[in-house]
């Protein structure tokens, strides 16, 4: 299969270029830059030169491939618009995939996020579950993914075959450096501590990010039309262990956080409020549908590979 992949020098779409190529598909990347198309190449990946905000290249691409996967991020619109740019620029990218692809039953592939059910389900969520409204009571990136994935969902309608890989907060692997787990370290380095909010009970689940690769490539392959997907390897921890696994590491104190501390500006930034959040999830519909097998480090064994606390 021929496959233009958005964001193939990101953390994610590094390894889903190389999962690609290996089980044998021809892929190209999108790159904007001399960097990134030599990124691009030396993953073995045809480069397509053009910038994300080119919609009509966009367009010209997914017709001249069998498939799409658009993991590209503009991380860099945070600081000046905000995550409402961010989900501005994504709907239109979205949009011009929809565009290239209706009728013709090619398969679209995006990330989305594990929380995008929501919380406080009173179980696991599962790949069944419906994304929330993308509305403004929902906060950070889960606004963001949840309004795109429902559009990305959409397209089910139109004629594409998409499906959403929903992506847990920890992603890890020996080159995650701006993930949620590095600034979790991050934070404890500065801090002293490592903390925990409340009693730490709140679930969060994990993934090797060479697993995920795996899964979006299976979607891209196997997944009928408007699916969505889960990438966790483990139903939920306690955000307490994984306090006290990056504590035992640093060699710090791993202490509670009361609520309003945890809050306070600077504190964790932009971590304060997704440390709180509890979300357990589900792989059973993914391994038996897809038939997606993770096959790394978990999340303990990857903290015990030491590369997350090497000096810097």
């Amino acid at each position: 299969m021929r496959v233009f992949v958005t964001g193939g020098t990101g953390h994610s779409g590094s390894y889903i270029i190389a999962e690609l190529i290996a089980a044998g598909h021809e892929v190209t990347g999108l790159a904007r830059s001399d960097e990134a198309a030599s990124a691009v190449s030396a993953l073995g990946a045809k480069v397509r030169r053009g910038d994300i905000e080119d919609l009509d290249g966009l367009k010209e691409a997914a017709a001249d491939s069998d498939g799409v996967i658009h993991v590209a991020f503009r991380r860099d619109l945070l600081p000046s618009g905000g995550i409402d740019a961010v989900t501005a620029v994504e709907f239109e990218q979205v949009a011009a995939f929809g565009e290239a692809l209706a009728g013709t039953g090619k398969p679209l592939v995006t990330a989305g996020s594990i929380g995008s059910p929501g919380e406080g389900l009173g179980r696991p969520a599962t790949e069944d579950d419906p994304v929330l409204p993308g509305g403004a009571e929902h906060k950070g990136t889960l606004r963001f993914r949840n309004a795109v994935e429902g559009a990305v969902l959409g397209l089910a309608e139109r004629g594409v075959r998409s499906s959403v890989v929903r992506l847990p907060l920890i992603a890890h692997s020996t080159t995650d450096t701006a993930g949620f787990l590095p600034g979790l370290i991050a934070v404890a380095k500065e801090k002293g501590v490592v903390g925990y909010p409340g009693d730490g009970a709140n679930l969060w689940v994990a993934v090797h990010i060479r697993d995920a690769a795996s899964l979006f490539r299976l979607a891209l392959e196997k997944s009928p039309a408007g699916k969505a997907w889960h990438a966790v390897q483990d139903e939920g921890i306690p955000f307490r262990k994984i306090a006290e696994a990056i504590g035992s590491r640093l060699d710090l104190p791993v202490v509670s956080i009361p609520a309003d501390v945890l809050m306070l500006p600077g504190y964790f930034g932009s971590l304060a409020y997704p440390v709180t959040m509890s979300l357990p999830a589900s792989n059973f519909l993914t391994r038996r549908t897809l038939g997606w097998e993770p096959t790394q480090p978990n999340l303990f064994a990857d903290l015990d590979n030491g590369h997350y606390f090497s000096a810097s």
